[in-house]
């Protein structure tokens, strides 16, 4: 149950450096759930890794500076973009997701 006033919010990443063929995506699904958020992780045809991470405010801005600072150990991360950050009312995944 979330607390009230705890507003839900919605935001895209992209996380570039050495980032695939490093268990990226398994430490950021891993991250996730126990952050207790939603949504998914895919590597990128150019090198990245990209998703959307949804929940509290507060436990997704803990999952933003894990993707922009900590990452999978044999990862190097040099960048984290977010975009489209929004107010959500409900949670749109059941899950957070490795994709594909």
């Amino acid at each position: 149950a979330m607390a009230e006033g705890e507003g839900l919010v919605s935001v895209d990443y992209e996380v570039s450096g050495k980032v695939q063929g490093v268990f990226f995506r398994k430490y950021t699904q891993r991250e996730a759930k126990r952050l207790g958020l939603v949504g998914w992780v895919q590597n990128t045809s150019h090198g990245t890794v990209q998703g959307q991470i949804q929940g509290p405010t507060a436990r997704v801005r803990e999952l933003q500076e894990w993707l922009r600072k900590v990452g999978s150990p044999q990862s190097s991360i040099s960048r984290a973009d977010f975009s489209n950050e929004k107010e959500i009312t409900a949670l749109e995944h059941k899950e957070f997701q490795i994709l594909k």
